[in-house]
């Protein structure tokens, strides 16, 4: 077959398909959302504000001194891991 052919094919067979149903659209649309909400967690900001969350928490029980409370996000097979180390002071 001659690439004219093929290549007007195409492009009429693209008249005869069916537009997509408003449930792929919407799942498509709701990825893209997810995706982009995602990248704004791993924002650093994002980051202060829950270690200063988690410090507030941690000092209702335990006094702490702030420094010693560390969050960190890592990506690892496509997950986010979310990793926190607190220093406790030693039971007296």
């Amino acid at each position: 077959m001659s690439t004219n052919f093929i290549s007007m094919f195409n492009k009429l067979s693209h008249y005869f398909r069916r537009p997509p149903d408003s449930a792929t659209v919407a799942k498509e649309r709701l990825q893209i959302i997810i995706s982009h909400e995602r990248a704004e967690r791993d924002n650093p900001e994002y980051l202060h504000m829950l270690q200063k969350d988690l410090l507030e928490v941690i000092a209702k029980y335990v006094k702490i001194n702030k420094d010693d409370v560390r969050v960190e996000v890592a990506r690892q097979q496509g997950c986010s891991i979310l990793e926190l180390n607190v220093i406790l002071p030693p039971v007296s």
